[in-house]
């Protein structure tokens, strides 16, 4: 899967920066495993509405606290809440801890809907686990927007509302 990913940015000529690091699972871990890379650090959620209908791969800046309810008001999505860990293996084939906006090379029925935070996507280049959390490659925005319109997920950007 890693490999196949590689060959398509690759294929795509997305340009990208590898770093090996150990597993992360969260944000802090991390900011705390991983030197300073060039790029913007995010977070991933994969959540789904409250009847499992509609997905979303949302991306937002790492130290943003997401208001998952005002979200899915955003969205026009009911009951926005974490997607489980079977749904994101069927959806991205991706276990937890991997979540990455990389994934939507997975999403061949685009089944998934990306959301970009405003903020993030105005960055140079974004920081993204390249389906795996042993890694972290950065990747030009405009790459990523190749990318994700090459897999026809072109992302929604919004501002990704934020809690107090």
């Amino acid at each position: 899967m890693e490999h196949a990913l590689y060959r398509l940015l690759d294929e795509q000529r997305i340009p990208y920066q590898r770093f090996e690091h150990p597993p992360v699972y969260t944000c802090e871990e991390a900011a705390r495993l991983i030197p300073d890379l060039p790029g913007a650090e995010c977070k991933n959620l994969f959540l789904c509405d409250a009847k499992g209908r509609r997905h979303f791969l949302v991306a937002a800046p790492a130290d943003a606290g997401v208001d998952i309810k005002a979200l899915g008001e955003a969205l026009e999505a009911k009951g926005l809440r974490f997607a489980s860990p079977e749904r994101l293996k069927k959806y991205l084939g991706l276990a937890p801890g991997s979540v990455t906006l990389l994934a939507a090379v997975n999403d061949r029925d685009h089944q998934v809907e990306v959301v970009v935070d405003a903020a993030l996507w105005a960055r140079e280049a974004i920081l993204c686990h390249p389906l795996v959390n042993t890694a972290t490659l950065s990747v030009p925005v405009e790459g990523l927007a190749r990318l994700l319109a090459h897999t026809g997920h072109a992302p929604r950007v919004i501002a990704v509302p934020r809690r107090d």
